[in-house]
């Protein structure tokens, strides 16, 4: 019988240092592609094809009238709601970035992501770093703990002040009405956050009104990297 020895701590320690040249590659491919696009919008949503058909549609409205607008719109790049708003992208005409994860049990990439901004990544961290440094807002569609885990990263990153304040809009009063409620009435009625944290992020029902709340803020602001 054949044993297998178990790695040595040394052994591991090694293998860590060689994955930094990995991590490294991640943010230099990111940073390379991301910064010849121009200011883009981040969409996120479920992945799931549970999703109902009037999120998918009002995503790629609101991808479609961002684009129209001189946006790029930025995805996760796989199905649900990122094909959606790439779509949208491709309709509007403007860049369809698709910042893919590798996942054991999804995803691949949508079709209507453009060839040339189709970016793979290993690393969660390093796919949110490209998230929140191109992003000029967050359009937040239904999602779960992933697109939670967006959210809430940008929250944390603004509310800390370690990127300037930009636009996080979730959109659908109905799916994110108890979310904001345990918001609210927990975290900010026991001090948890401050009485102003909450007006970190948009409540909007429409597409029109995603896409005004974005003029509105850059009305007079200029864009630029967050960080």
């Amino acid at each position: 019988m054949k044993i297998h020895s178990r790695k040595t701590w040394t052994e591991i320690k090694s293998e860590d240092s060689w994955a930094l040249f990995k991590i490294m590659s991640e943010f230099v491919q990111g940073y390379e592609s991301l910064s010849r696009i121009g200011p883009c919008i981040s969409i996120f949503g479920s992945a799931r094809d549970t999703t109902e058909q009037r999120y998918l549609d009002a995503a790629t409205e609101i991808a479609r009238q961002l684009t129209s607008k001189g946006f790029g719109i930025i995805t996760g790049g796989g199905p649900g709601i990122m094909e959606a708003a790439n779509k949208g992208a491709q309709l509007g005409k403007g860049p369809s970035v698709g910042l893919n994860i590798d996942l054991p049990f999804e995803q691949s990439s949508n079709p209507f992501i453009d060839h040339d901004k189709n970016l793979d990544f290993d690393y969660f961290f390093a796919r949110k770093v490209m998230f929140v440094k191109y992003s000029q807002a967050f359009v937040v569609m239904p999602g779960g703990f992933g697109t939670l885990d967006e959210l809430f990263e940008a929250i944390t990153l603004v509310q800390t002040k370690k990127i300037d304040q930009f636009p996080i809009i979730l959109y659908g009063s109905d799916f994110w009405e108890g979310l904001k409620q345990w918001i609210e009435n927990t975290l900010k009625a026991t001090g948890k956050i401050s009485p102003n944290d909450t007006d970190l992020m948009h409540v909007a029902n429409s597409e029109e009104e995603v896409v005004g709340i974005i003029e509105e803020f850059y009305k007079t602001k200029g864009f630029t990297t967050n960080f």
